[in-house]
């Protein structure tokens, strides 16, 4: 593991360095997204902000409302602390600046939603990788199968091996950037966005079983509860453009499609 890159006097934390490259690349998917459907490019550079500002605040407001019986005595310390990100405060949070955003350039559309979706899944892609390298924590249960780790340099250590699942999840969520990037000129306006949180909700739900996350109800852990919510509002909103429409595709008369390229 590799907590910290150390190059001469200065010392990177690689979960941060990770971090900031899940949100560049999101980025540049957004730059290049905005291009084809004809809005101003430097968009990506406001809207990347906006979630990062918004996905900070969130995540930290969500970590402390998730653990408020242990940082209660310290809550202003607790707010500004650098460590405890949680990544679904953190994209309630982003989600929130971001539709301010929208509405100030009155971009408030499906198109923008659809927008987000490969992003979304990119940038989750690549900051699992800042997990794996740091070690901080979401790795998943004891295991000792072919492709077991172990992470004793990390910043939360363990010598017992174990599921090794922020590589799952770069993994699967890296396909399904992939596979959305691909659909974009596809699929009707917002279906995209849909599919992203059938898919995203299902990997994250998927994956929990093999973390070590401690279960709330019904033997399924806060995480998969949310992912739940996900699914099922993805569903929903196939089901409602299905019956609306017939089918989740454009139509080519109504609704150009561009010539998909490749990642």
């Amino acid at each position: 593991m590799y907590p910290e890159l150390h190059l001469g006097p200065l010392t990177l934390q690689t979960f941060g360095l990770m971090f900031a490259l899940a949100f560049l690349s999101a980025g540049a998917l957004i730059w290049r997204r905005l291009g084809e459907i004809g809005k101003p490019v430097d968009w990506a550079y406001e809207m990347g902000f906006s979630a990062l500002l918004g996905g900070i605040v969130g995540s930290r407001i969500y970590f402390v409302i998730q653990n408020w019986s242990s940082v209660k005595s310290d809550l202003i310390g607790n707010l500004f602390s650098g460590s405890g990100l949680v990544w679904y405060g953190g994209a309630i949070g982003g989600a929130l600046a971001v539709f301010l955003w929208a509405w100030y350039r009155d971009f408030l559309e499906l198109a923008l939603l659809d927008l987000a979706a490969p992003a979304l899944a990119l940038g989750y892609a690549v900051g699992r990788c800042g997990c794996q390298l740091s070690g901080d924590g979401d790795y998943g249960k004891g295991w000792d199968g072919p492709w077991a780790m172990s992470y004793p340099n990390g910043t939360v250590p363990t010598d017992r091996t174990v599921h090794p699942t922020p590589v799952y999840e770069t993994l699967a969520m890296g396909l399904g950037a992939w596979v959305l990037w691909q659909l974009r000129d596809r699929v009707r306006a917002g279906a995209l966005f849909a599919i992203y949180l059938l898919y995203a909700g299902g990997e994250r739900f998927l994956v929990e079983f093999l973390r070590r996350n401690d279960s709330v109800a019904l033997g399924l852990t806060a995480a998969q509860w949310e992912s739940l919510v996900m699914m099922i509002a993805g569903a929903v909103w196939i089901a409602v453009v299905r019956r609306r429409h017939g089918t989740l595709s454009r139509v080519a008369s109504a609704d150009p499609i561009r010539p998909a390229t490749g990642l």
